[in-house]
């Protein structure tokens, strides 16, 4: 009977472990999945928001309108990555509407995040 139990323990045991590391692989994996492609982000912004915003560190100046730099919007303590999307899917008066796709709105988020540490 004691034997039995022990099997029984260590059955218990190597599924509590596996299992621990498949959701492990899981949450990792989900977390690299972070939507959006940094650099199609990066050409994106070069086609439509350098002409007002400085958008890496080979532009030697956006146009005097005032619009911050990507840099400057990635140092920001209230951008996340929804605050992005949200502002990116919503006209502005002193912005165009780019009437970007969701994809577009992901790859331009990841390309600003990406700029934090910068």
């Amino acid at each position: 009977m004691h034997l039995a139990n022990n099997n029984r323990r260590r059955r218990l045991l190597s599924l509590a472990l596996s299992g621990t590391v498949f959701l492990g692989m899981e949450t990792g994996r989900a977390a690299a999945q972070e939507p959006g492609d940094a650099a199609i982000g990066h050409m994106l912004g070069q086609k439509w928001c350098s002409s007002c915003h400085v958008i890496d560190s080979t532009q030697q100046m956006g146009a005097s309108t005032g619009a911050p730099s990507f840099f400057a919007i990635a140092r920001m303590k209230s951008i996340t990555r929804l605050s992005l999307r949200v502002f990116l899917q919503t006209p502005h008066q002193r912005m165009p509407d780019l009437h970007l796709t969701r994809g577009e709105v992901d790859d331009l988020s990841a390309y600003i995040l990406s700029l934090r540490g910068k």
